[in-house]
């Protein structure tokens, strides 16, 4: 019996999924039912959604170490969204890629458990332990009861001083008043109550008392108090961190010349194209281009006059595309564009467009410049080197047939993988 067959006999929801790629490879019936047909990115980022990394291949180090890995996903039941805890687990198979099993810790009980009248106060002696690791602890810390809205029942100074609450303000407020989500947070706050502890922290955006946001990772761990299951939660503002970080990330995935994207964010771009064409059967297509005699210009005008010929033809593709197509720069004179749900015949039409658009372009200090375009659309499980390979053999052609034109590579036979 495969393990695909074996899953299918459990209730528990349980998804494998590429760490690499960010899609499904396979749900079991259970979470096929429960998810109503959402796709990976919809359940990770949905209503109730709450996750320590933002791509899965980020868990991966944890995971080898056997460190835990928790993420709560937005399903759909009876068309209603629904918060569902999920552990994350690797998934070995011989001479395969890393995959992520994701099973789905189903509620005991569907309704969230509030209190028809508030608890009582938690006395001194009982919160003293609590209070002393408050008093020492220089991050942020709340107590909060996750069964009464999600009152909070006690803050330390560092958390005052992060917020802007004095103590007493705080410990009359819940949780959804300082989460950005607001009372959308209660279901995720619900499930994350009933985990064991030991998960890495989850992204949260919280609101001050001045109404500013900030970026913060909180952890929550369950403490009992007098026969009551407490939730301490522990956060951490990372907003510098994740500005910081969204930089790099536009930094490396960035052409610095230009400002399009560069190679490699083209690259992801095209798996995800072609991860799309295999779910939804939507076709695409790219377009390869390049300036024409671009050494000469170069040579009689300069390396600055090259750059700044380099910047202008980067602005008129921009500007000449649409706002789901994609400019990249692929390297040296060179340029790629990705055209999602195009077939050949339009692909080659917005491409003699650009050309004779870049054609008229006339600026006073610079030499008039031409391109020459390849077009290709990409064919039933062809590759995505196979279809680059087809638009630069097609770019060759315009190369060799005078330069200052468009041409279009015939498509695979259906079915050819190279």
């Amino acid at each position: 019996m495969h393990v695909q067959d074996v899953l299918n006999l459990l209730r528990t929801p349980v998804w494998i999924v590429s760490p690499a790629s960010q899609e499904i490879l396979f749900a079991n019936g259970a979470a096929q039912a429960l998810s109503g047909g959402a796709d990976l990115a919809a359940m990770r980022h949905g209503e109730f959604s709450a996750h320590a990394e933002e791509r899965l291949s980020a868990y991966l180090p944890a995971l080898r170490a056997r460190e835990a890995a928790v993420e709560v996903w937005t399903v759909g039941s009876a068309g209603e969204p629904l918060p569902l805890c999920c552990h994350l687990s690797l998934f070995l198979r011989d001479g395969q890629p890393e995959a992520l099993v994701v099973e789905g810790q189903l509620p005991e009980r569907s309704d969230l458990p509030l209190r028809s009248t508030p608890p009582a106060g938690v006395d001194s002696a009982q919160l003293g332990f609590y209070e002393r690791l408050f008093r020492t602890n220089s991050a942020p810390m709340l107590l909060i009861d996750p069964s009464d809205d999600g009152l909070i029942i006690d803050a330390n100074q560092a958390a005052s001083r992060f917020y802007g609450y004095s103590r007493e303000a705080f410990c009359r407020r819940h949780t959804w008043e300082i989460n950005a989500m607001g009372r959308a947070v209660l279901p995720i706050m619900y499930e994350i109550s009933r985990l064991p502890g030991g998960h890495k922290p989850l992204n949260f955006v919280h609101r001050m008392a001045d109404g500013s946001l900030r970026d913060v990772q909180t952890y929550a761990g369950p403490v009992d108090i007098d026969g009551r299951r407490l939730m301490l939660c522990i956060v951490h503002d990372v907003t510098e961190q994740k500005r910081l970080r969204k930089e790099l990330e536009q930094a490396a995935s960035r052409d610095h010349l230009t400002g399009l994207w560069n190679r490699r964010q083209f690259l992801h771009l095209l798996d995800n194209a072609r991860a799309q064409k295999r779910r939804y059967d939507v076709d695409y297509s790219l377009m390869l281009l390049d300036a024409d005699h671009f050494k000469s210009v170069n040579d009689r005008y300069g390396h600055d006059a090259g750059d700044e010929v380099l910047v202008l033809l980067a602005r008129a593709f921009e500007a000449r595309v649409r706002e789901t197509d994609t400019v990249c720069r692929w390297g040296g004179e060179e340029f790629i564009v990705l055209l999602p749900q195009t077939d050949l015949e339009n692909a080659a039409l917005l491409a003699e467009s650009l050309r004779r658009s870049v054609e008229q372009i006339r600026v006073p200090h610079l030499p008039p410049v031409t391109v020459s375009i390849g077009v290709a659309q990409h064919c039933a499980s062809e590759t995505g080197d196979s279809l680059i390979k087809r638009a630069d053999e097609a770019l060759y052609q315009a190369k060799a047939a005078g330069r200052n034109r468009v041409v279009a590579a015939p498509a695979e036979a259906p079915g050819v993988s190279r």
